[in-house]
């Protein structure tokens, strides 16, 4: 799974305007209600979707689960507002909550909502922000360089660019980007800068054409992708983020509680792996014939590694081609 793919939106549908804008499936859509169903089905359960977006997810865990209500987080007020619309049907029952996911202990306390049986996770950035131009996401159209979640507040891709030094730059670029040519970029970016600061991803698309080898491009796609992901994750702060939510939506859980996690490239991948094989291993000193009490896993995971959509899914769903998926159910602590 490469950074490379950090672009395939995940949401449930594009915005091309308007209340008749297509539906497309949500990425793993059945397998996802699938490992939910036995923490949801049959009782008035409560499921976080902690990347709420346009919806697509919640509707449809709405619809399976009759006695269900989903929780709904998402930063960004305009998804707010159009999957607002889309859950409207289900009444109290959906519940959309402007807040980002490390959020979830205030926005369940304001709720009065103690304990969840289910959270989704579907990161990475939505159909809805990549389909507004300006929105700045997209590197194949011109726009400002603004790519926040939430537009209403926090820096712009366009102020990294033109206040950060090189060696600042050059951290994001390798570590939220894993660009090889980070150094280069940065450097050629803090010249550019000093005859005219950076506004529009035009002009950032042609630098980094200019700057990355013509070899690479050939074998590694889109000069800007890597770019772009590691400015979006820098404005931000998606890995701060999940570093903090992760244990919070796990700490939510109810016994017999599971979430499920979508991740589309390696940097947020690698954490969840580490946040659920940090709760799904024993705790007692190795050697020990017994398990000592409470020090045994708090959590089991459901998957086998990390689970990528099928051929058949990819084939249909071309933005499922880079997902990984996680999941894991909490323990009793007699278990």
């Amino acid at each position: 799974m490469a950074a490379a793919q950090a672009r395939v939106p995940r949401d449930g549908a594009r915005a091309s305007g308007g209340e008749d804008r297509p539906r497309h499936v949500p990425v793993l859509l059945d397998r996802v209600l699938e490992l939910l169903a036995p923490a949801l089905a049959g009782r008035p359960a409560v499921c976080v979707d902690a990347t709420l977006g346009l919806g697509g997810h919640t509707e449809a865990l709405l619809s399976r689960f009759p006695e269900l209500t989903v929780v709904g987080l998402d930063r960004d007020p305009n998804a707010l507002e159009l999957s607002g619309r889309r859950l409207a049907p289900f009444g109290e029952r959906a519940r959309p909550v402007h807040a980002v996911y490390d959020e979830l202990p205030r926005a369940l306390a304001e709720l009065g909502i103690p304990e969840v049986h289910g959270v989704l996770f579907d990161l990475g950035v939505s159909s809805m922000q990549l389909d507004e131009a300006e929105r700045g996401f997209a590197y194949a159209q011109d726009a400002p360089l603004d790519m926040r979640m939430d537009p209403s507040h926090g820096i712009t891709a366009a102020e990294v660019l033109n206040t950060y030094s090189a060696a600042e730059l050059t951290r994001i670029l390798r570590d939220y980007g894993e660009e090889r040519f980070a150094s280069r970029i940065a450097a050629a970016v803090v010249r550019e800068r000093e005859k005219e600061p950076f506004r529009d991803s035009g002009r950032l698309v042609r630098l980094l054409y200019d700057v990355v080898p013509a070899a690479s491009q050939r074998t590694g796609g889109h000069p800007a992708k890597r770019t772009f992901q590691a400015l979006r994750i820098e404005v931000n702060g998606e890995l701060e983020v999940l570093r903090r939510a992760l244990p919070a939506a796990l700490d939510a859980l109810a016994v017999g509680g599971r979430i499920v996690v979508l991740s589309y490239h390696s940097l947020e991948d690698r954490m969840v792996k580490r946040a659920l094989a940090e709760r799904s291993t024993s705790r007692t000193p190795p050697g020990l014939p017994v398990e000592l009490p409470g020090h045994g896993p708090e959590f089991r995971l459901l998957v086998r590694g990390s689970e990528p959509a099928s051929e058949e899914e990819v084939a249909a769903n071309p933005r499922a081609s880079s997902v990984r998926l996680r999941a894991a159910e909490r323990l009793g602590e007699d278990t």
